[in-house]
């Protein structure tokens, strides 16, 4: 489980102004398995959250735990797929997924049967030897996620993992996510500009209010799982994806009267 409490972050102004206040007294609380989508309006610290709960971002009080230890720094029960790739140019598909697990210290035939694993487990088979710049953008983000699960993290943390493919891309990636996440059973904390993916992929889905940002409501999804795409023509989908609008575009008001 991980519970958030209280958390504040706070960045130094680069003119040297007042500090800006990213996340105002967050407080959550993430279940063990559970698909946990974030959405919010830009800039409201979606991502600042994402990378305190990895440990990337220091806060300046509260606290983030997982189970019972607080998070201080990244761990090895935490794993993050960003949206731009960030992956090492020089290195191929297979080096890419296993850069990892070097890290940790396995052993060649460990990195090597792993990265054959995950390649086959996201449709990459045959492409084990090419470069990043030789792939399409989806193509890219699956290496990205392959290297992320490689570790076997207990928590995988995306950030707006397709935001930057094309609408058929991402359905795809969509589709293998889902039916990789629901057999594995990790907990997964997925920020999300996208109301359609919320609520299509998450449990929950925390909403979060502009800057400074707080978790301003969770709503309950209730979609059955498995879940593919078809759930997209319930009626429960479209009242959600409507009611997660309302809410947003109430608080986007709420801010220009401000």
């Amino acid at each position: 489980m991980i519970t958030i409490e209280s958390a504040r972050v706070r960045f130094a102004s680069t003119e040297g102004g007042a500090p800006m206040v990213a996340l105002a007294d967050v407080s959550l609380t993430i279940a063990r398995g559970e698909f946990l989508c974030i959405l919010g309006p830009s800039g409201c610290g979606k991502t600042t959250l994402l990378k305190a709960m990895m440990g990337l971002v220091p806060l300046d009080s509260g606290q983030i735990r997982i189970g019972s230890h607080a998070v201080t720094g990244p761990g090895a029960d935490r794993a993050m797929v960003f949206q731009n790739y960030a992956l090492l140019p020089w290195a191929d598909v297979t080096a890419n997924i296993a850069f990892g697990l070097e890290l940790r210290g396995a052993s060649r035939e460990e990195c090597a049967r792993q990265a054959a694993h995950w390649i086959k487990a996201v449709g990459l088979g045959g492409f084990e030897h090419h470069l990043p710049r030789q792939l399409s953008g989806g193509m890219q983000q699956r290496v990205g996620l392959a290297r992320a699960l490689a570790v076997e993290p207990e928590i995988l943390l995306m950030d707006e993992p397709f935001g930057a493919v094309d609408a058929q891309t991402r359905r795809l990636l969509q589709e293998d996510l889902l039916d990789l996440m629901q057999r594995s059973g990790k907990t997964v904390v997925f920020v999300t500009h996208s109301m359609e993916e919320a609520v299509l992929l998450g449990d929950r889905v925390a909403l979060m209010s502009p800057r400074p940002g707080r978790v301003r409501e969770v709503i309950e999804v209730g979609l059955t799982r498995p879940r593919t795409a078809s759930v997209e023509r319930e009626p429960r989908f479209t009242e959600l994806k409507e009611y997660l609008w309302e809410r947003l575009r109430a608080m986007r008001d709420e801010a220009a009267d401000a």
